[in-house]
């Protein structure tokens, strides 16, 4: 089998691997549910090569995740659910129905471009999906609506956006700022309290200070989750730095003090600024 540019061909791929007895026995042997992780895996590898801006790496995992939905799609089709056209289908015609006001008629496109029509349309959709299955759509809070299995600091600035299209928000990011020094006050008196902190009390408080950080990047228009992925890096690639001095003198970092690593810190934050 050759390689192709045309997406029937890894659909062919897919089913030769699912293939009994002919096809991959990991691939034969894969689930939904154990195949979820690579999917969120893949993802997360795709915004790491749009943060490098490296285009041949960003090809590969884009080729990748597209794999995953491939994946998804004939296991879905093995069991009479539905296949990948079928996939394609639904978010095209998702897509149309969402964008009134690009595909439309003239009315359409009007009506479309009125404030919060995503979000009411997302809700028709809902309530007419419940309706077609013969259900009561259940009654759903505002906050309800944000999936729980999202990434925990990618689902606190949900949460808050959400909570925000009702009033419930900061006016000011300084006024954030005054609550994320209060969550650090509430830290300091849990650490003040005792010799042994009551490790619940102290990882509510922590978390507290987590979503308040979210909701300042939030208000700062940055994405605290590639905000902290851009820090990892850095802490990486100056950590690498300690390493690669340290093993130049014969030595590691487990034989160095703390202060001579600060040293070596500070001297790759240097070389970084110039």
């Amino acid at each position: 089998m050759e390689p192709s540019r045309d997406i029937s061909r890894l659909i062919e791929i897919m089913a030769a691997l699912r293939t009994p007895v002919t096809g991959c026995p990991w691939d034969l042997e894969q689930t939904f549910s154990t195949i979820a992780p690579y999917t969120i895996e893949e993802a997360y590898e795709v915004a790491d090569a749009i943060a490098a801006g490296d285009m041949d790496e960003l090809r590969d995992e884009l080729g990748d995740l597209l794999l995953q939905v491939a994946y998804h799609a004939r296991m879905a089709e093995e069991a009479g659910a539905f296949a990948f056209p079928d996939v394609v289908e639904a978010i095209t015609r998702k897509m149309i129905r969402r964008h009134p006001h690009v595909f439309g008629d003239e009315k359409a496109r009007a009506a479309g471009a009125a404030k919060g029509f995503w979000e009411r349309e997302k809700a028709k959709e809902r309530s007419d999906k419940a309706a077609a299955s013969g259900e009561m759509p259940p009654e759903q809070g505002l906050l309800d609506r944000v999936p729980p299995s999202l990434p925990a600091l990618i689902r606190a600035v949900k949460l808050q956006q959400k909570a925000g299209t009702v009033g419930f928000d900061w006016k000011d990011p300084r006024a954030v700022l005054t609550k994320l020094r209060e969550e650090i006050g509430e830290i300091e008196a849990e650490l003040d309290a005792g010799a042994v902190p009551d490790r619940d009390r102290v990882e509510d408080e922590i978390g507290d200070l987590l979503f308040a950080v979210a909701n300042l990047a939030r208000h700062l228009k940055v994405d605290p989750d590639q905000a902290l992925r851009r820090t990892n890096v850095k802490f990486t690639r100056r950590f690498g730095h300690i390493e690669r001095s340290l093993a130049a003198e014969g030595r590691k970092p487990a034989d160095a003090s703390l202060d001579e690593m600060e040293a070596l810190w500070q001297a790759a934050k240097g070389l970084e600024n110039r």
